[in-house]
C-alpha cells in the first residue's frame, strides 16, 4: 500500500508541471504576439471614438429693420445659393427710393445749368468790357473838350465816374465767371460732387430695398428656423441657419500622449455610428488645435488652485473628408465618428504649413442693380 502511494505522487506532480508549462507557453506566445503586433502594426496607429462631425453654420440675419412678409423655407429644406429665404415688407423703402430718385434727377438738371451758365457769364463779361472801353474812349474825348472849355468840368467828372462804374462791372462779371467755373472745373455733370452725393443717397436706399429679400449665401439645408410671418426684425437678429453639407469635417479629440507622432497630411480611416462599419471614410489630418478643449472652455479650469488633480487633456485634430464619399453617404453636424490615424508617414509638419486662407464668398447682385439704375437716371436727365 505504501509503495503505491509513493509512485502516484510523482506522476501527479509531473502532469501538473506539464500543464503549467503549456499555460506559461501560451501566455508567452500571446505576449510575444501582442508585442510583435504592437512593434509592427499597432504603434503606427492612433484611434479615438471622441470625434464628431463639424461644419459651417451660416446664420441668416437681416441688415435692415423690417416686418417679415413672406418665408420661403423651413427646417430640413434644401436650398440653393441665391435663393430667396425671407422677404420683408418693402413699402416704406419704396417711398424713400422714389423720393431719392426725384432728388437725383433734379440735382442732375441743376448741375447742368452750372455748365450752361458759363456761356452767359462769358457774354456778360464781354459786354461789360465793351462798355468799359466805350466809357474810357468817351473820357478821352471829353478831356480834350474840357481843355478847350467846350464842356464843363462837372460833365467830365460824370464821364470819369462812368468809367469807374464800368470797370467795377467788369470785375464783378469776371468774379461771377470765376466762381461759376470753380464749381465745375475738373469734373463733369456725372462726376460732380452734388450729383455724387445724391447718387450715394439713392444707392443706399436701393441697397436697403434689395435687402428686403434675404438670400441664401450658400447651398445647404435649413436649420434652426425661428422667424415668423409678421415678426418685426432688427439687423443682426438670427432668423434661420443654412448648413452646407458638402463642407463638413471631423474634429477628433486625441489625448495629448497620442499626438507625439501625429503629423499634418497623415491618412485617416473613419466610421460613423450612422452607417456603421460597413461604410468607411478616408480623410487626412489638416491641422491641430492651438490648445486643449479645456483651455478654450467657457469656464476654463483654474489649475493654480490647491485642489488641483491631474487630468489627461485632449487636443482637437481637424480631419478633412473626401467630397465624393461625403456625397455618397451624407453626414450631419454632431454625429459620432471613430477615427484611426495612420502614423507611418512622418514627413508632415506637426503644426501645419502656411497656406492661402479658404475663402467662402457670395456676391449679391444688389449693388450692381443699384448702380445700373442710378446710371439710367443720370443719363435720362443729361439729355
Amino acid at each position: 500500500m505504501s509503495e503505491l502511494q509513493t509512485t502516484a505522487v510523482p506522476a501527479s506532480n509531473g502532469k501538473r508541471r506539464r500543464v503549467m508549462l503549456i499555460i506559461a507557453a501560451i501566455f508567452i506566445l500571446l505576449g510575444g504576439g501582442l508585442g510583435l503586433n504592437w512593434l509592427l502594426v499597432s504603434r503606427y496607429y492612433e484611434e479615438t471614438d471622441n470625434a464628431y462631425v463639424q461644419g459651417n453654420v451660416v446664420q441668416i440675419t437681416p441688415q435692415i429693420v423690417g416686418t417679415v412678409a413672406k418665408i420661403y423655407a423651413d427646417d430640413t429644406d434644401l436650398v440653393q445659393a441665391g435663393q430667396t429665404l425671407v422677404s420683408l415688407d418693402p413699402s416704406d423703402t419704396k417711398v424713400a427710393v422714389e423720393q431719392a430718385e426725384a432728388e437725383l434727377a433734379q440735382t442732375v438738371r441743376e448741375v447742368r445749368t452750372l455748365y450752361t451758365s458759363h456761356k452767359q457769364s462769358d457774354a456778360n463779361l464781354l459786354q461789360r468790357q465793351v462798355e468799359l472801353t466805350r466809357a474810357e474812349d468817351d473820357v478821352v474825348q471829353r478831356r480834350k473838350l474840357a481843355s478847350t472849355g467846350t464842356i464843363s468840368k462837372e460833365e467830365l467828372r460824370h464821364a470819369e465816374a462812368t468809367v469807374d462804374a464800368a470797370r467795377a462791372a467788369v470785375e464783378a462779371a469776371r468774379e461771377q465767371l470765376s466762381s461759376g467755373r470753380a464749381l465745375t472745373d475738373g469734373t463733369s455733370v456725372r462726376k460732380h460732387p452734388t450729383v455724387q452725393r445724391a447718387s450715394a443717397h439713392l444707392r443706399e436706399l436701393l441697397l436697403a430695398m434689395q435687402r428686403t429679400s434675404l438670400l441664401a449665401p450658400v447651398s445647404g439645408q435649413i436649420a434652426k428656423r425661428s422667424v415668423q410671418v409678421g415678426q418685426r426684425v432688427s439687423p443682426g437678429a438670427p432668423l434661420m441657419a443654412v448648413i452646407p453639407l458638402d463642407q463638413l469635417w471631423v474634429d477628433a479629440n486625441f489625448k495629448e500622449g497620442q499626438l507625439r507622432n501625429m503629423r499634418v497630411g497623415q491618412p485617416v480611416t473613419l466610421t460613423s455610428d450612422l452607417y456603421g462599419s460597413a461604410v468607411k471614410y478616408t480623410g487626412k489630418v489638416v491641422g491641430m488645435g492651438a490648445g486643449t478643449g479645456g483651455a478654450f472652455a467657457l469656464l476654463p479650469a483654474q489649475n493654480a488652485t490647491g485642489n488641483w488633480i491631474k487630468v489627461v487633456q485632449r487636443v482637437p485634430v481637424r480631419i478633412a473628408l473626401d467630397a465624393a464619399q461625403l456625397a455618397a453617404h451624407p453626414l450631419r453636424i454632431g454625429l459620432s465618428i471613430q477615427a484611426e490615424v495612420d502614423l507611418h508617414d512622418q514627413n508632415g509638419n506637426p503644426l501645419g504649413t502656411l497656406k492661402e486662407a479658404t475663402i467662402y464668398s457670395f456676391e449679391s447682385p444688389a449693388d450692381k442693380l443699384a448702380r445700373a439704375r442710378i446710371d439710367a437716371i443720370i443719363e435720362a436727365n443729361l439729355k
